[in-house]
C-alpha cells in the first residue's frame, strides 16, 4: 500500500457518498472538526488496502475529491485525522464506513484489531463499495392505501418465510421469498394491507452476543443506514431483489413500511468500536457530555438530529430508500430521541419533523412513530406532528388488563376501543393515528401472552435478565403451557378475544407476523438474539387449531373491512345522532340501557356503532359488539333498530369461531353469551 495525491482532483461536495458518473467517482464525506481525511482502497476481495490518498478539497465542512477511471465494485474506507478528548475520537488506524455507502461488504471481527486504538482494524472490520447509481426494473405504483383502510403486518424478512415448505430451499428466509407469488398470495387472502419489516438495513451483532456464539437476529444495530442487509438476498445482488421484492408487492395491492434506526449507531459507548460515525466526527453526530456519551437509547450513544448534518444524514437516507425502492413508509425506532433539541427536550415542532413534512418525497408517506425512549422525558405518546402514526401501548396494556380481568380496566379498554381519543383526539389527529396493537416483536407473542406468566428467555444468555418483567399476560388458567383440554380450549378463546378486540376497535390495527396461527417463542419475550427456531416463524409446526385461528383472524380483518364504521377517521363522541335518535356511539349494559359510567369488577358491556348518525362519512350501517369477560354466560339486549333493517346478523364469536351461517336476531332481541366471549353483529337492511 502507497499513498499519493497524484491523480485524485477536487471534484464536488454537492452530493455525499460515492457517486459513479460513468467516468470515475466523486467522494465526499462530511466532518467539522476533522484535519485530514484520507481514502483508502482495497483490492477485489476487500483484503489488501492498496492505496491511500487524502482528500484534496474541504468546501465548508465537506471533504471531497474526484477519482477518474474508478468504477462501481471498488472496494473502499475512510481514515480521519484529528484531536482526541473533549468529545472528539478521530484516529487513523481505524478504517471507516462510509456513512452515505449504499453497498458494504465484509463482517465485524471481534479482535485486538478492532479494540486496540493502537491496532489497525482494516483487517476487522466492513467496508463500503462503489456501486451503480440506479437500479433496473419496472416500477409498480405505489398502492396509497388510506389510513382508515390499513392493516399492518409486522414481520422479519428471514423470520417470516424461514420454514416455509411451499418455497425453494434458496428462497427461504430471503426477499425473494417474500415476493414468492405463494407468499403474497397468502398475505392477500388475510386481508394484509400493508407489510412492516423489521430493519432490512446492513447491521452488526454486539460483541456480547459474538462472544455467546449468538447473532443480532432483529436488526437494531444498524453499521450502515442506506445499504442492504445481504443476508437476507437469494441472490448476489441483495439491491435488484429486495427492489424486485417490493414491486411485486406493490403490484398485488400490499405496502412496504420500514423500520429504520436512526436513535442511535452501532459504535456503542466510549468503550465501543469505532465503525464510521465516531471516527468521522464523534462530537458532531452523538449526544456526548465531555468524553461520555449521553445515553437516551440505551444502546450506549444517541445520535444528534439537533445537529443540521445529521438531519441530512437520515433525510437523504430516508428520501434514498423511498425513491430508489418505492417505500411506501417509514418506521422510526424510539422516535422520541429524533425530535429533542440540543438541550435534550422533546421537541414537537422539531427542525427534523419539519423537514420530512415538507420534502416532496416524504410528506406523503405513511410516518410511524415509535414514541418513547429511556431519557427523561422519553414518552410522547400523542405528541408527533398530525400526520405521523404512533404506536400505541396503552392499547396494548388496557386490553391486556380488561381480558386478564384487573377490576378497574373496563373504562379503560373502552377508551381505546373507541380511538384512544385522550391521546389522538386534537387539531389534525384522527383515530388512524393510533397504531393498535396487542403484541410486537418485541414482547411476548400472542400464544406466549396467553399461555406463560413469566418469560423464559434462558436461550439468551442473559440470566433471564433481559426483556420486560411486567408482560401483562392473560393465561386464562393457573398452571402456564398447560396440555390440559380444558386449558386448551381456553387458551385459544383468550386468542380469539384479544384478536376481536384488535380488529373491532377504532384506529389502525398491526398484527404480529404468526400470532394468526398461535405461533410460539417458548415464552421468550426478548427472542431479538435467536436466529433460529425461536425468532422464525413455525410454517410447519402449525396445529389444527392454529389453523383454525388462522381463519378466524381472516374472517374479522374481512368483517372490518365490509364494515367502515369499525375503522372511522374520526374520533366519534355520541353527539350525533341518526333519525332514530340512535348515536353515533353508545356502550350499551346488558339490560340494552346506555352505559354512562364504568365501575370496578365491569365483566360485560356492548358498544354500538351508527354510521347512520354521521352521513357526510357516507358509511352507513351499524355494528355492536359485546365484550363479556366473565366465566359465565350473560343475557345481553341487543340496540333497537329502524323499519328499514330486518335485524342483527351475529358475524362474530369467539366461542363458536367456526360457526358457518350467519345467525339473525331481531331489533331488540335479548341473546345469551357464553362465558369468555366477544360477540360482532352488523345491522342488516331489508
Amino acid at each position: 500500500m502507497h499513498t499519493t495525491e497524484s491523480h485524485i482532483q477536487p471534484g464536488s461536495p454537492a452530493l455525499l457518498g460515492a457517486r459513479y458518473d460513468g467516468k470515475g467517482v466523486n467522494f465526499a464525506v462530511f466532518s467539522k472538526h476533522a484535519d485530514k481525511i484520507e481514502l483508502c482502497l482495497f483490492d477485489s476481495a476487500g483484503k489488501e488496502e492498496i492505496i491511500r490518498i487524502p482528500l484534496p478539497a474541504r468546501s465548508g465542512d465537506i471533504w471531497h475529491g474526484y477519482l477518474p477511471d474508478l468504477k462501481p465494485g471498488q472496494i473502499y474506507g475512510f481514515r480521519v485525522h484529528g484531536q482526541n478528548g473533549d468529545g472528539h475520537a478521530f484516529n487513523p488506524n481505524k478504517l471507516l464506513l462510509d456513512p452515505y455507502a449504499k453497498e458494504i461488504t465484509g463482517t465485524l471481527v471481534w479482535d485486538l484489531n478492532l479494540k486496540n486504538p493502537k491496532l489497525d482494524s482494516a483487517s476487522s472490520v466492513p467496508k463500503s463499495v462503489v456501486v451503480e447509481n440506479n437500479l433496473k426494473i419496472d416500477i409498480a405504483p405505489r398502492p396509497e392505501i388510506p389510513a382508515d383502510k390499513t392493516v399492518i403486518y409486522e414481520l422479519h424478512v428471514k423470520g417470516f418465510t424461514k420454514t416455509m415448505e411451499h418455497l425453494p430451499e434458496k428462497l427461504r428466509g430471503t426477499y425473494a421469498g417474500l415476493a414468492h407469488p405463494e407468499t403474497i398470495a397468502y398475505l392477500k387472502k388475510m386481508g394484509i394491507t400493508t407489510i412492516e419489516l423489521l430493519p432490512v438495513a446492513a447491521k452488526a451483532s454486539e460483541e456480547h452476543l459474538d462472544q455467546r456464539g449468538l447473532v443480532n437476529y432483529w436488526g437494531y444495530n444498524t453499521i450502515a443506514p442506506f445499504a442492504l442487509e445481504k443476508s437476507y438476498a437469494a441472490t448476489d445482488n441483495a439491491a435488484q431483489e429486495f427492489k424486485a421484492m417490493v414491486d411485486s408487492l406493490h403490484a398485488s395491492g400490499i405496502e412496504v413500511i420500514l423500520d429504520v434506526v436512526f436513535n442511535h449507531g452501532a459504535e456503542h459507548d466510549e468503550t465501543g468500536p469505532t465503525l464510521s460515525l465516531r471516527g468521522i466526527d464523534n462530537k458532531t453526530y452523538y449526544r456526548m457530555n465531555g468524553d461520555k456519551n449521553i445515553d437516551m437509547t440505551g444502546c450506549g450513544n444517541t445520535l444528534d438530529l439537533s445537529q443540521p448534518a445529521v438531519r441530512k444524514l437520515v433525510i437523504d437516507c430516508l428520501k434514498y430508500w423511498a425513491k430508489n425502492y418505492n417505500i411506501d413508509g417509514f418506521r422510526f425506532d424510539l422516535a422520541t430521541v429524533l425530535a429533542r433539541d440540543s438541550s435534550g427536550t422533546f421537541d414537537p415542532h422539531h427542525p427534523f419533523l419539519k423537514d420530512i413534512a415538507t420534502d416532496p418525497d416524504l410528506k406523503d408517506l405513511k410516518l410511524i412513530a415509535e414514541p418513547w425512549d429511556v431519557g427523561a422525558g422519553g414518552y410522547q405518546l400523542g405528541q408527533f406532528p398530525s400526520d405521523w402514526m404512533e404506536w400505541n401501548d396503552k392499547f396494548r396494556d388496557d386490553v391486556r388488563k380488561f381480558w386478564r380481568g384487573e377490576e378497574t380496566s373496563s373504562g379503560a379498554f373502552a377508551t381505546r376501543l373507541a380511538g384512544s381519543s385522550p391521546e389522538f383526539d386534537k387539531a389534525g389527529k384522527t383515530t388512524c393515528s393510533s397504531i393498535n396493537m396487542i403484541t410486537s416483536h418485541d414482547g411476548f407473542t400472542l400464544a406466549d401472552l396467553t399461555g406463560y406468566h413469566h418469560k423464559r428467555n434462558h436461550a439468551n444468555g442473559q440470566n433471564n435478565k433481559d426483556g420486560t418483567d411486567e408482560n401483562l399476560s392473560c393465561v386464562p388458567v393457573k398452571e402456564e403451557n398447560s396440555s390440559d383440554p380444558v386449558a386448551h380450549v381456553l387458551r385459544y378463546q383468550m386468542k380469539r378475544n384479544l384478536l376481536s378486540s384488535l380488529f373491532l376497535a377504532q384506529g389502525t390495527p398491526m398484527l404480529l407476523a404468526g400470532d394468526e396461527h398461535g405461533n410460539s417463542q417458548n415464552g421468550n419475550n426478548n427472542p431479538y438474539c435467536q436466529d433460529n427456531n425461536i425468532g422464525w416463524l413455525n410454517w410447519d409446526k402449525i396445529s389444527a387449531d392454529g389453523k383454525k385461528l388462522q381463519n378466524f383472524v381472516q374472517k374479522l380483518i374481512h368483517f372490518r373491512a365490509d364494515n367502515p364504521v369499525l375503522s372511522v377517521a374520526q374520533h366519534l363522541h355520541g353527539q350525533k345522532t341518526s333519525a332514530d335518535g340512535q348515536k353515533d356511539i353508545t356502550w350499551l349494559e346488558p339490560n340494552g340501557h346506555e352505559r354512562t359510567e364504568w365501575i370496578k369488577n365491569d365483566d360485560c358491556f356492548g358498544v354500538q356503532l351508527n354510521g347512520d348518525a354521521v352521513p357526510e362519512l357516507k358509511i352507513s350501517g351499524r355494528v355492536t359488539a359485546i365484550f363479556n369477560r366473565a366465566s359465565k354466560p350473560r343475557a345481553f339486549i341487543l340496540p333497537p333498530l329502524p323499519s328499514e333493517y330486518m335485524g342483527w346478523q351475529q358475524t362474530i364469536d369467539t366461542a363458536h369461531p367456526q360457526e358457518e351461517k350467519p345467525r339473525l336476531h331481531e331489533s331488540g332481541a335479548e341473546i345469551m353469551l357464553t362465558g369468555r366471549t366477544v360477540l360482532a353483529l352488523k345491522a342488516v337492511r331489508k
